[in-house]
């Protein structure tokens, strides 16, 4: 079991709450969605917020916006068109989420965004935390949220000894019971703002804090240990062979990925995993006549990146190619294009395709 405090480490709640409003008051920040009631606004805030630092959804956000003021405008646009303007935010899922939800919205809520609890959370992308903090930020409701911030911000001030993770019956109830019915929208960016500018992972600085002296972890000069962390296995790696396939007419082979799994709906080039005993180009040569039906011959190498995703690491090995013989075929993709180089600019890619597409413009075409 955690170790719990009494409510607030041995404060009374009215206190907690005074506080922090008083604290939110003075020092929380001024953000963009901060200025609207618009809970489509809100939405697309809080979803791009998930994994992501502030100063990285700003300009996302405001460019969203623009191109798709509102719920009808995100409904009606192609998917394609949603993944692009997502692009370099990572965790595409939530951009088909928050379409797929847009045109819910349209069919069953007549474009109005909901406004109860059981319809918000029933929308694809959004979870219970998500849900509260646009039912709170939107129409003042008293709903409690636990972002990772927040969780961060409990550990602490309750002094959870175990992982976050192994105890979330437990935090939603102190976020529960935090709450300041009176002024919920507050009270939750104010809870947000204290653990993404205060009660940081490391180094926090608690000589700023306003629950200073509540807080459990900071009294026993434990907040470089809590919250615990959950032992981690390392991160696959897995070596991939890209394949950036020219034709005589100086077009580049291009894929879309199936609508739904990782990276879904976005386009990238061909290629697949590195088998044992298996050498790049060969890898190449067969994951092309898998997956596309068509025979190459590798050339020159491109370029070699790294990227990490949540649960794994990939390195991709990119060749420059040529088409040999046979026609391209969708064998294991949704859809497939020959492409200028000029031309790859408009279509939503992967962040680490955007590298191999920066390499094309600088390398151009190969040689006959």
């Amino acid at each position: 079991m955690p170790r719990v405090q009494d409510s607030g480490g041995g404060y009374a709640l009215p206190a907690l709450r005074f506080v922090l409003l008083e604290w939110y008051q003075q020092q929380g920040r001024d953000l963009p969605w901060r200025h609207t009631r618009d809970p489509y606004a809100i939405w697309v805030s809080e979803i791009m917020l998930q994994q992501t630092q502030v100063a990285t959804v700003i300009p996302y956000y405001q460019r969203w916006l623009t191109t798709f003021p509102a719920i009808a405008d995100l409904a009606a646009a192609d998917l394609e068109a949603v993944l692009k303007q997502w692009q370099g935010l990572g965790y595409y899922a939530r951009a088909r989420h928050l379409h797929q939800a847009a045109q819910q919205i349209m069919a069953n809520h007549g474009g109005q965004f909901p406004c109860t609890y059981e319809t918000v959370v029933a929308l694809p992308g959004i979870g219970r935390s998500t849900a509260g903090a646009i039912l709170s930020a939107a129409f003042n409701q008293p709903q409690p949220i636990l972002d990772g911030n927040v969780k961060r911000v409990l550990s602490r001030l309750y002094g959870l000894t175990v992982p976050p993770k192994q105890a979330e019956a437990q935090l939603w109830q102190w976020s529960t019971q935090l709450l300041c019915r009176q002024s919920p929208r507050d009270f939750n960016q104010a809870l947000m703002d204290l653990g993404s500018t205060i009660c940081t992972p490391r180094q926090p600085l608690c000589h700023a804090c306003p629950w200073q002296g509540h807080c459990w972890a900071h009294r026993h000069q434990l907040t470089h240990e809590i919250p615990r962390k959950m032992s981690r296995s390392p991160l696959p790696h897995k070596k991939i062979g890209v394949a950036v396939i020219w034709n005589t007419a100086g077009e580049i082979l291009i894929d879309r990925r199936p609508p739904t799994g990782l990276l879904g709906g976005l386009w990238e080039f061909p290629g697949g995993k590195i088998e044992p005993n298996e050498t790049v180009q060969q890898c190449i040569q067969r994951e092309i006549r898998e997956e596309l039906g068509i025979e190459i011959s590798v050339g020159e190498h491109l370029i070699d990146i790294d990227h990490a995703y949540t649960h794994f690491r990939v390195t991709l090995h990119v060749y420059y190619c040529q088409h040999v013989s046979g026609t391209p075929q969708p064998l294991a993709c949704e859809a497939i294009r020959w492409v200028t180089p000029e031309e790859l600019d408009q279509f939503p890619f992967p962040k680490a395709n955007i590298a191999i597409i920066q390499a094309i413009h600088e390398r151009g075409r190969p040689p006959a």
